[in-house]
């Protein structure tokens, strides 16, 4: 063999190896903004947050199943709503970081239209995720999915179920406006939600 091809072999190893070593890292992290495949539509900013223009949004699922609670709940009943989906695991360290965020903003939003509901993933019981949201004070409900099902019901591309915490933001009308597919400060929870709201 060559030391030309040599080098390049060497070259497209270290390529691959850097590649899975970026997946493990934003798994459960608080980077990555891939999606996967799939025309979302999706324009991703320099801050992370990906948005949808208004007109070129896709329908989002359906979502249902039984909460942390043991209610059953499916989003359709928040129907002309802004809804925000956060998918979260209490084994996960940057949705500890961000919990306090998303119920302090749930507090302050909920009387304009906005709902929050959680995705509670990859728990094998709903006692640690119970404790999660007693310790940080969560108000809003969690579906428990903890096999992760609920996720593959959104278009290819749109959430990537080894990115874990991610958050959409779905319009009045049901459509997907914007996602995160890291933790979120404040800030960018509010910057995902405020222009939805202002929007007619």
């Amino acid at each position: 063999m060559s030391a030309r091809r040599v080098r390049s072999r060497t070259s497209l190893l270290a390529a691959a190896g850097a590649a899975v070593a970026a997946l493990v890292l934003s798994a459960c992290g608080s980077g990555g903004v891939s999606g996967g495949g799939g025309d979302t539509n999706f324009v991703t900013g320099n801050n992370g947050i990906a948005t949808v223009a208004q007109g070129k949004r896709t329908a989002a699922p359906e979502l249902s199943g039984k909460t942390l609670e043991g209610e059953q709940l499916s989003t359709d009943r928040f129907k002309g709503k802004i809804l925000v989906v956060n998918v979260w695991g209490s084994w996960c360290g940057p949705c500890r970081l961000e919990a306090k965020y998303f119920e302090k903003v749930y507090q302050d939003t909920k009387g304009q239209g906005v709902q929050f509901v959680g995705i509670n993933t990859r728990d094998t019981s709903t006692t640690p995720a119970l404790a999660f949201e007693k310790r940080w004070g969560i108000t809003y409900p969690s579906l428990y999915d903890p096999s992760g099902k609920l996720m593959l019901r959104f278009k290819k591309g749109t959430l990537n179920p080894q990115l874990i915490p991610s958050t959409l933001v779905i319009d009045r009308d049901g459509k997907i406006a914007a996602r995160a597919l890291q933790a979120l400060s404040e800030e960018k929870l509010r910057s995902m939600i405020e222009p939805v709201l202002a929007e007619k």
